[in-house]
């Protein structure tokens, strides 16, 4: 059924006004939505589970052995380990900012229960949710290694600075400050490579941590301990006071897009030693996410890919074809219906008139009262 000149002029208003919504929300899209799923969510909750390299060095030293009568100080090997950390947001947390707690822990599975526990820490910090780096305020975290006598973990107030848990979306291939939570200090955090894990591209990083007195972090009573030079199982006589020490290669693999990491570890070697130099190993062991982790961190990485390229290519492209389309079939209407309205046809045809004749079927018939036609006649003249 064709439309009127005057339908045909509304719809091109209306495809010409949907075509320009469609192009304005095309490019507001990228904008508005990227930059609120840029953010980290506030309902994040992350558990890595890391184990010892197979087939590398794991030494642990026995603390009993420290404390028996007799006999020098144990080193074990061969020790399996695994940390375990999970990470929760809690209060403060806004639209802007958030506050990660971080409960990490380090334990030989060869020995049960607290026997086995190396470290604990609760680490938290509050962060941008954007860029992912600790917020301006002084303090902005805090570390927990120590209990009370209620075994209520003792935070001690620390300034954060730097990357920690996160990357940013579009991460670069440059050198980012990442903190370190065992020397409470802000080291560089180098590009290495580009790679794979799993058919994902990942961003190789990887951060050197010198040899950090930990005594001078923290004053532990187990970050300075004074045995007799047997008990060390170092030459000489009388007692030796040695400090705890600390050194670290860590290895970071991100996904740049969503700023995830998908791999980590961590080649640590803490010690004891009268001054840099190692001399009785207290923990060296290369540590990395195991298989599950990794999977599991690459499905959160695709997930938040998904999210990013439906808002920030997919939908803008349809929106941006179909408000196109409705702008050339608005013009199209809008041209086709302005022109001139043509003239209505005439109904009927023309009278007929003779003797005996009759009109046609829908003409217009004379009245009787009209009068005759004049009839005028011609006569040749001579």
């Amino acid at each position: 059924m064709a439309l009127s000149a005057g339908t045909r002029r509304t719809v091109a208003c209306l495809l010409v006004g949907l075509g320009a919504l469609l192009i304005v929300a095309a490019l507001l899209i990228p904008t508005y939505t990227v930059s609120k799923l840029a953010k980290t969510p506030l309902d994040l909750e992350i558990t890595t589970i890391a184990t010892n390299a197979p087939g590398e060095d794991s030494l642990v030293l026995d603390s009993k052995s420290l404390t028996a009568p007799e006999g020098a100080a144990k080193i074990d090997s061969n020790v399996p380990l695994v940390s375990q950390r999970f990470l929760t947001v809690e209060e403060p947390s806004d639209a802007d900012e958030m506050t990660v707690q971080a409960g990490q822990t380090l334990r030989r599975i060869d020995k049960q229960g607290d026997t086995g526990l190396l470290t604990a820490t609760i680490d938290r910090v509050t962060i941008d949710r954007k860029s992912g780096e600790p917020v301006a305020k002084n303090p902005n975290g805090s570390i927990a290694v120590t209990v009370d006598k209620e075994l209520k973990s003792v935070a001690d107030p620390v300034q954060h600075t730097g990357l920690q848990y996160r990357f940013p979306i579009g991460t670069e291939k440059k050198t980012y400050p990442y903190f370190d939570l065992n020397a409470r200090k802000t080291f560089d955090v180098n590009f290495v490579e580009e790679s794979e894990i799993n058919n994902m591209k990942v961003y190789h990083f990887q951060q050197t941590i010198p040899a950090t007195n930990l005594y001078d972090v923290v004053k532990a009573p187990t970050n300075k301990l004074t045995f007799p030079a047997a008990k060390w199982g170092v030459p000489g006589d009388g007692d030796v006071t040695m400090s705890r020490w600390y050194t670290n290669t860590r290895d970071l693999w991100v996904e740049p897009k969503t700023g995830t990491v998908i791999k980590g570890g961590e080649q640590i070697h803490l010690y004891y030693g009268r001054d840099s130099k190692p001399e009785v190993t207290a923990l060296k062991s290369h540590i990395v996410f195991d298989e599950n982790t990794i999977e599991s961190q690459i499905s959160v990485a695709k997930e938040n890919i998904d999210k990013l390229s439906l808002y920030g290519r997919i939908l803008p492209i349809v929106l941006g074809v179909l408000g196109v389309i409705a702008l050339i079939v608005g013009a199209v209407l809008g041209l086709r219906g302005g022109g001139s309205t043509p003239a209505p046809a005439r109904s009927g045809g023309p009278l007929s008139q003779g003797r005996g004749g009759s009109t046609p079927s829908g003409g217009a018939r004379r009245a009787d009262n009209d009068p005759p036609t004049e009839q005028i006649k011609i006569t040749k003249q001579p």
